[in-house]
């Protein structure tokens, strides 16, 4: 091993750069993952209690020392527990990121994309836009490997052809089916009236409904595309990975159902092409 330098007893090597480095992405990503939520209290918490621990440790304080010994004997099965949401999210950008998945999981994903190549796409589109033009709210959300059996399990099961007749008539207003989402898998409505996790991001805009923030959350939690319009604006979002498109054009909504169904989207999903951030623009400066 090649030391660098030492101070005093302690011996410093690369090894020891690269740990204190790594150590420190961990941390930058947990903190990432709990900044803004309830999460970040109970850290702050636990953290406090332990620091107080170990001043009446150091103190000599026997017994309140084995009392609160007590609960740090038992404090990463308490944090496993309390941190659940946060450990799933971790887990989950975790196998998002590695190249592992982009390189093996893309190759299976791309051989079974074969049964989209029959979908017609143009009957969502159809439908997504007399939706927006008369401010009916609806959640869809596409999957493209996993027939997400346990969302399609909390709604009605349909398992049907998908045609903008169907999907106007379920987010009608007035059908018992409207309230929830309806999941699309190899080119069919799965399932309607379906409920799906909603995000804990605080930063969404305040003005965003249970809609929108159930299409970020499925989008989380789930290797989907989701799209939500809004009941009260007609505001139409995209979400994939956590992330979200608005103001876009239905010809670019098109294509990023597309990208998704083909296995063929950006490096960065949220990326827009030159043609697609100006039309965004465009339809801000509108709005």
């Amino acid at each position: 091993m090649i030391f660098l330098f030492k101070i005093g007893f302690l011996e410093v090597s690369w090894v020891d750069f690269i740990d204190i480095a790594l150590v420190s992405v961990l941390l930058y990503q947990v903190y990432k993952l709990i900044r803004g939520s309830i999460a970040m209290n109970i850290f702050l918490g636990i953290l406090a209690l332990y620091l107080v621990y170990l001043i009446v440790r150091a103190a000599q304080m026997e017994l309140l020392a084995t009392i609160l010994g007590q609960f740090m004997g038992v404090g990463v099965l308490a944090m496993i527990i309390l941190f659940q949401p946060e450990i799933r999210k971790f887990l989950l950008v975790i196998g998002r990121g590695t190249e592992f998945r982009e390189n093996f999981f893309k190759t299976i994903s791309n051989w079974r994309a074969e049964y989209h190549d029959d979908f017609d796409i143009s009957e969502v589109i159809e439908a997504v836009k007399s939706l927006k033009a008369t401010k009916t709210g609806a959640l869809i959300v596409f999957s493209r490997d996993t027939e997400l059996k346990f969302y399609v399990q909390t709604g009605d099961e349909l398992d049907a052809a998908v045609n903008r007749r169907l999907l106007l008539s379920i987010f009608n207003k007035n059908s018992p089916l409207h309230d929830g989402a309806v999941v699309i898998y190899k080119g069919r409505i799965k399932a309607a009236r379906c409920v799906l996790p909603v995000t804990e991001n605080d930063n969404l805009p305040a003005h965003y409904g249970l809609r929108h923030r159930a299409a970020v959350g499925m989008s989380e939690n789930t290797d989907t595309l989701v799209l939500a319009i809004s009941e009260e604006t007609g505001r139409l979002i995209v979400a994939r990975n956590g992330k979200y498109l608005r103001l876009i054009k239905l010809k670019h909504v098109e294509k990023k159902i597309l990208d998704y169904l083909h296995n063929t989207e950006p490096a960065r999903w949220e990326e827009l092409s030159s043609e697609e951030a100006e039309s965004a623009e465009s339809s801000t400066a509108r709005i």
